[in-house]
């Protein structure tokens, strides 16, 4: 078979489809080095770098498909072509070895994250107990740092007005006005002292009753809070029973809608107890003298329900021997007598400052047997309203039992349609009223027993 083409002739067309196929490789080559490098710069980090390295790869393949094509068409010799060729092969693959360096995704350094150190909360409610209250008020109650002030200024001022005449010798004393300023200046100075001293120690006892008081209030609104929870749980619990009963057909529709009152009025039994709370925290804070929106977790501390040990007589004998207003009274008799001593001695008791000064002690012992009896009332009162207080939380627990139990067996009865669902409701109520009075009956023992204790002078 003869060809139309010489050896030679015929070798370098078969050195032009060579190239011809190397070119066409190259730019596909190339045109998926730019797919290749739009995809990654939307998944790498390293988006900028890997695209300056494509764009080389595929410049330097442009280039020597050019070289390639121009000896083709000049008729190249065929060490030149061949040399050509391994230019081709070299670049195909060099952009081939880019293009699986560029698909292969950056390696991302793992994020290692901190658990944020959550900081303990400004607001968190502070643990208090009875001791604390107490503690809290005497360090910031502001009656109390006020009559501390008062009892300083006081001192100073006696001091200040009767220095002078205090210091004048005996024997330099010829009137009744210089044994006054000397004699009665000096007792007036000790009385006053003694008195400030004593007024600020019953001042610092009406404190701590004022804040058992407001710490008894707190438990007592908080403990109601939760009865009325449980009161609105049983209600909710019915209402579901009488829904349940209606739609089986065993239970009327005013059944569903009595269930609904029940359970209507216990909510608002709760956010009248819920604002109970915020009052009496309230109350307690001012009365301590801290923040007013200041929380509180409160821990309940009752006092001991166990019968009084001391007798009537034993507790007024206490309250005589210790209460500031008894001794003030007595003071005042000590001054008023000195006063008659010394006009006795520098003047004439007939005069007429010896009758007022004669008046004003029998005004004085007077007062004193006033206060005595004031005294005693006091105390009498505070010890029978302990012993009441202590008797009425039997009462009103076996009360809260009873309630308890009539309140299951109508539910019972209920269940068994032998009760309606008012007769429920109204169960529920008495026991949400008694289980209410047992509380105020622990809270009004505890408040006794802070009054009595108050009335002895403790």
């Amino acid at each position: 078979m003869n060809f139309p083409y010489s050896n030679k002739k015929w070798m370098t067309i078969s050195l032009a489809a060579v190239l011809t196929t190397a070119i066409g490789a190259g730019t596909l080559t190339a045109s998926a080095n730019t797919s290749t490098t739009e995809q990654i710069k939307t998944t790498a980090a390293a988006t900028t770098e890997q695209t300056k390295a494509t764009t080389a790869a595929g410049a330097e393949t442009t280039t020597t498909a050019t070289d390639a094509k121009d000896q083709t068409t000049a008729g190249s010799q065929t060490p030149a072509a061949n040399s050509n060729t391994d230019k081709t092969t070299t670049a195909s693959t060099t952009t081939n070895t880019n293009t699986t360096t560029n698909t292969t995704p950056a390696t991302t350094a793992p994020v290692t994250t901190t658990p944020a150190t959550t900081a303990p909360s400004s607001t968190a409610a502070d643990q208090l107990t009875l001791e604390k209250a107490i503690q809290q008020a005497l360090e910031t109650n502001a009656t109390l740092v006020t009559a501390r002030l008062d009892a300083k200024n006081a001192d100073l001022n006696q001091m200040l007005s009767y220095k002078t005449s205090a210091e004048m010798p005996a024997d330099m004393i010829e009137s009744l006005s210089a044994a006054k300023a000397k004699y009665v200046g000096n007792a007036q100075l000790e009385m006053t002292t003694k008195l400030n001293a004593m007024q600020v120690t019953a001042t610092e006892g009406k404190i701590k009753l004022g804040a058992q008081q407001a710490y008894y209030n707190l438990i007592f609104a908080q403990d109601d809070l939760e009865l009325k929870k449980q009161s609105l749980t049983r209600a909710q619990t019915q209402l579901k029973v009488a829904k349940a009963a209606f739609q089986v057909g065993t239970k009327a529709k005013t059944d569903v809608l009595q269930a609904e009152m029940g359970v209507a009025g216990a909510q608002a039994s709760l956010t009248s107890a819920q604002n109970a709370v915020e009052v009496a925290r309230m109350d307690l804070n001012d009365f301590l003298g801290v923040d007013l929106t200041k929380s509180w977790k409160v821990v309940s501390s009752n006092k001991q329900t166990a019968p009084i040990k001391m007798t009537m007589q034993q507790a007024e004998d206490q309250a005589l021997a210790k209460r500031i207003e008894l001794t003030k009274v007595q003071e005042e008799l000590k001054l008023a007598e000195l006063n008659v001593k010394l006009i006795e001695e520098y003047s004439a008791l007939s005069s007429m400052q010896g009758r007022v000064a004669r008046n004003n002690v029998e005004k004085s012992k007077m007062a004193i047997e006033e206060q005595k009896r004031s005294i005693t009332k006091e105390v009498s009162q505070a010890y029978l309203n302990l012993n009441a207080a202590r008797e009425a939380i039997d009462y009103q627990k076996t009360a809260k039992d009873s309630a308890a139990e009539s309140y299951r067996l109508t539910n019972l009865r209920f269940e068994n349609g032998l009760a309606t669902t008012l007769e429920v409701i109204q169960a529920e109520e008495e026991l949400s009223n008694r289980e209410n009075q047992y509380q105020k009956a622990i809270l009004q023992y505890n408040l006794a027993v802070v009054n009595f204790e108050t009335a002895l002078g403790s």
